[in-house]
């Protein structure tokens, strides 16, 4: 019997298919494919314990090119099989892949389930504001004004808040990270699976063919430091060139001020709080107000984080307790059944 590799010998190469990569080149997918197959040794979790499901997108390629367990669903329904199957096997290491597209338009109903159950999976979120497998569309996250090529003079949509979304769902772990800084998304999804409950990880990925520079303001160097907010815990929120600006609260409107002003210590800015609803849902919502006259720019990290029991959990303790009372079921007799009818 051939020798199997033990978790802690495998390296980025073990999680890569022998499938050819069929995303168009340039795809921000490539650097998350390649980001998540960097983590996975780390996480000393068994090859055949992880499980990749994705519904129907261009990023619901990805269990192709994972060599783990992994289902290729259907559309908007990979959150649902992803629950049946943690439900019935726990012990899984349960991933699943989507797209904007896929999760909060004929997957949303399943999705907001997912969340406010608490059923511990880690939800990759691939958000490139655009239907790239169908080829242009306008999507969910599309943003008003956009031209696709279904909106033709513009999307009249009001676009979905992927973060307030999930925070509106109850999720207990919400964050936001992008395809082309590979360091933070790493890290990222490194807390994402070490969080015992369900994961959401927004991830803003480059179409560069539907939707090409979409997130380019927040990678590009000269406008990275203006436009990006890096969520640290316990630290104030500070950005710009030298950490020129922070963010502080005046009753719970966020303003944005210059820490070289003698009248702003860095004392009295916002302080990242993670499991802090009412923080989390300041940040979620700080960049998309119309009326603000401040332009703030896009927090990315951990939002929310939060310890809840998860469903699985207490699905099987209610199993476990109902066996005590009653002992083990009979799966014939509750067929048949305790009613009877007799036909004359």
């Amino acid at each position: 019997m051939q020798d199997i590799k033990t978790e802690n010998n495998l390296t980025s190469k073990d999680f890569a298919t022998d499938q050819e990569v069929r995303w168009c080149p340039g795809c921000g997918d490539y650097s998350i494919l390649k980001q998540v197959q960097t983590v996975l040794p780390e996480l000393g979790i068994p090859k055949e314990k992880i499980v990749f499901i994705s519904g129907i997108g261009c990023s619901s390629r990805f269990p192709y090119y994972m060599e783990t367990y992994g289902m290729h669903s259907i559309h908007g329904r990979a959150t649902a099989i992803a629950s049946g199957l943690k439900i019935t096997r726990p012990d899984l290491s349960i991933w699943i892949v989507t797209g904007d597209g896929d999760s909060l338009s004929i997957g949303g109903n399943h999705l907001i389930h997912l969340l406010r159950r608490n059923i511990d999976v880690n939800i990759l979120l691939f958000n490139n504001e655009i239907y790239g497998l169908t080829k242009g569309q306008y999507s969910p996250t599309s943003h008003e004004g956009q031209i696709t090529k279904s909106t033709p003079v513009g999307v009249v949509d009001h676009p979905f808040n992927p973060i307030a979304l999930a925070l509106g769902a109850n999720a207990t772990f919400i964050a936001r990270s992008m395809d082309r800084d590979p360091v933070h998304l790493r890290d990222i999804l490194k807390k994402a699976n070490s969080h015992k409950g369900s994961s959401l990880v927004e991830i803003y990925q480059n179409c560069n063919v539907f939707n090409d520079g979409a997130f380019e303001v927040f990678t590009e160097k000269g406008s990275k430091k203006q436009n990006t907010l890096f969520l640290d815990e316990g630290k104030p929120l500070l950005f710009g060139e030298n950490n020129k600006y922070g963010i502080k609260l005046e009753g719970l409107n966020p303003v944005i001020v210059e820490v070289e002003n003698s009248e702003n210590s860095i004392n009295d800015l916002f302080i990242h709080n993670s499991s802090d609803l009412t923080k989390a849902t300041i940040l979620s919502r700080m960049f998309d107000n119309p009326e603000q006259e401040q332009a703030f720019p896009r927090p990315f990290g951990i939002f929310y984080a939060n310890k809840k029991s998860t469903y699985e959990d207490d699905l099987t303790l209610q199993i476990n307790d109902v066996v005590a009372l009653k002992g083990k079921g009979n799966l014939d007799e509750l067929l048949r059944g305790k009613n009877t009818w007799e036909i004359k």
